[in-house]
């Protein structure tokens, strides 16, 4: 008979510890698969773009690098102070622009242009051999109308295709930024 007490008891002790035991393992694994739902959730967010959501980031980096760029120089060349004023207007809106492209670029892993392409080089050059009315005529033509016009055809249509919903809101936030650049530069170039 005490044999049995002392086995009842060794069992209910030995059933105890098992329940116990296999609530720890039933944590343990809830707490690893969190884990492991975070570490996904993490990659998912800073998954590598397309090569088109890409292309797009860094095009858009490279129209706000090309704008800063002449339009520094119109600060110091530009003859007229309406010139003057849409060029600061392009420091200014192009400089933020570039801030959050750059922002999701290191977010998503991309290396971002950092300084005007070859086509703007040579633009610069062009402008700097300039003064006066033909600085100014120069530089509202080729970067006020000429490339805000090819900068808002690319937005457009990248926006048709771009994926990742980051790249997505830069555009469609840049887009209207870049009509108004226009409309201003077309209707400073009819004055």
């Amino acid at each position: 008979m005490q044999e049995s007490k002392t086995l009842k008891r060794l069992l209910t002790v030995t059933a105890v510890a098992a329940m116990f035991s296999a609530v720890g393992v039933q944590a343990q694994t809830t707490t690893a698969a969190q884990t492991q739902n975070s570490v996904a959730g993490q990659t998912e967010a800073n998954a590598k773009l397309s090569a088109g959501d890409e292309k797009a980031l860094m095009d858009m980096a490279q129209a706000n690098v090309n704008e800063i760029a002449a339009a520094k120089i119109a600060l110091s060349k530009a003859q007229s102070s309406e010139v003057k004023a849409f060029a600061q207007k392009m420091v200014e809106d192009h400089g933020a622009a570039l801030t959050k492209v750059q922002a999701v670029a290191q977010q998503k892993g991309v290396t971002l242009p950092t300084e005007p392409d070859a086509k703007h080089k040579a633009m610069a050059e062009q402008l700097e051999k300039q003064n006066g009315d033909a600085f100014d005529k120069m530089y509202m033509e080729n970067a006020g109308v000429k490339d805000h016009t090819m900068v808002l055809s690319k937005l457009e249509n990248d926006a048709k295709t771009i994926k990742d919903p980051d790249v997505k809101a830069l555009a469609d936030e840049h887009t209207p930024v870049v009509e108004q650049h226009l409309k201003s530069a077309q209707q400073m170039k009819m004055q």
